[in-house]
């Protein structure tokens, strides 16, 4: 599924083209600046969020059970880029993922058991062409914000960053709601729309366009170089 062109000639992004007509306005245009520096949070984007390369859905929550699959491998030459832009700038980069032994004792993210074939093997390893390099923040959290309850806010603030960029998984889940917290504590928040994945395009959607309406501008990794350009 690409993007499409409306009669008059605008490209309309995927997640938009199911927003009622009368509903659409909420969207407008970004408003926010990206100051003079930004940080990047990638959240959760370990194997255990996206499963082998080349499965399916199914094949790939047969791996591992919170598997988005596809929609993952589509994002990710997305992530790579935009992880590369902001290194680019010097600006910093912090990939979060989950914590299994604080989980042991605060409880997991989300209500739901997690059930599957495997679930420690690799399941916080991070693909190759988004790895961490020398001078990346690895932050562990147990709940699904990279602001709850972890230091976060304050290297944001010791690294005098203004505006805060998210991607990653998912989007409906642990990216709202650091976008949610990202906004809560002050900072013009920019979330990129095809640099983050979810199992559930319909989950996707919805939440690209209630994050765009209320905590974030939402934008693509082309539209942000643009803001820097």
């Amino acid at each position: 599924m690409s993007d499409r062109t409306t009669p008059e000639g605008a490209v309309m992004k995927r997640w938009t083209q199911n927003v009622p007509e009368h509903e659409a306005g909420a969207l407008g245009a970004g408003r926010l600046g990206l100051g003079q520096r930004s940080a990047l949070i990638v959240v959760d984007v370990t194997y255990g969020f996206t499963g082998s390369a080349g499965l399916t859905l199914d094949e790939a929550r047969q791996e591992y059970s919170t598997a988005a699959g596809p929609s993952a491998w589509e994002a990710m030459p997305h992530i790579a880029r935009l992880i590369e832009l902001v290194r680019s700038k010097s600006m910093p980069v912090v990939y979060t993922r989950s914590s299994a032994n604080d989980q042991a004792f605060v409880g997991r993210a989300t209500k739901k058991p997690r059930t599957g074939a495997r679930l420690a093997d690799g399941f916080g390893d991070f693909p190759g062409t988004i790895a961490p390099e020398t001078g990346d923040w690895v932050l562990e959290k147990a709940k699904a914000s990279a602001f709850f309850q972890t230091p976060l806010s304050v290297f944001l603030v010791r690294e005098k960053v203004e505006s805060v960029i998210v991607c990653g998984v998912s989007t409906s889940g642990c990216v709202r709601a650091t976008a949610v917290d990202s906004c809560s504590n002050g900072f013009s928040t920019f979330v990129v729309d095809d640099a983050c994945f979810d199992r559930s395009w319909f989950a996707h959607c919805n939440n690209l366009f209630d994050m765009a309406t209320k905590y974030a501008d939402v934008l693509s990794v082309d539209e942000l170089e643009k803001k820097w350009s």
